[in-house]
């Protein structure tokens, strides 16, 4: 599988995992009871096949896999072009209305540092809603505590506000280059489809994770 093929692959399986994630996030609004039994329900699945938690460990090592893939393919492309073009970067994406073929996407031009913000989100978003062991709401053993104490906290839904819009255009660029790696775009009608479908996915993860956040914070979930 060549970097572009394995950059593709595991960028996707993160995307999957983000549509699970955005739906468990959503259940915020059926209640408490709901919501920290669907937490609960995460860590009995398989048993007793599994051990308990043993389908969650199953799913965060093929997450931490796809990231150190997504990573190693990504860092060692940047440096393959940079070594090629001597640091001033390739001649892509040319087009008539664009002689010089420089990237005029922002979010091409922010894939580098979003993934870099994303990535420290995620360690946060970890430290803080999963193990609790960061709590600026306060701790507490009901996740959807957790999030009701932290996201009633203005710069905490601006933080998430920031990583989540970052990931909106990471996703944007990274859903279409995906599937053009993949080899998905050999028609025009083709990367019409393929430009829809990557802002469409892009907003409905931006939109689904932000929407909880934000109904906490104005109080319509409490």
């Amino acid at each position: 599988m060549t970097l572009h093929a394995a950059m593709a692959v595991s960028g996707l399986i993160m995307v999957l995992f983000l549509l699970a994630h955005m739906y468990g996030n959503l259940k915020i609004f059926e209640g408490q009871q709901a919501f920290d039994g669907y937490s609960a329900y995460l860590r009995e699945i398989g048993e007793p096949l599994l051990p308990r938690e043993g389908a969650l460990w199953i799913v965060r090592v093929v997450l931490l896999f796809s990231v150190v893939i997504h990573i190693y393919a990504a860092f060692t492309l940047w440096l393959r072009s940079r070594t090629a073009t001597a640091g001033k970067g390739g001649w892509r994406y040319e087009t008539r209305k664009n002689r010089r073929g420089v990237q005029r996407s922002y979010a091409s031009f922010t894939m580098r540092w979003g993934g870099v913000l994303i990535g420290l989100f995620v360690i946060y978003h970890i430290l803080n809603l999963s193990a609790d062991y960061i709590a600026p709401g306060g701790p507490s053993p009901s996740p959807y505590q957790r999030m009701v104490n932290d996201f009633s906290i203005w710069w905490v839904v601006l933080s998430y506000l920031i990583a989540l819009v970052a990931l909106g255009f990471h996703l944007r660029h990274g859903v279409w280059s995906a599937f053009a790696s993949l080899g998905a775009n050999s028609s025009v009608t083709r990367r019409r489809v393929l430009n829809q479908a990557a802002s469409l996915a892009a907003v409905v993860i931006l939109v689904g994770f932000l929407v909880p956040p934000l109904a906490i914070f104005v109080g319509w979930v409490r």
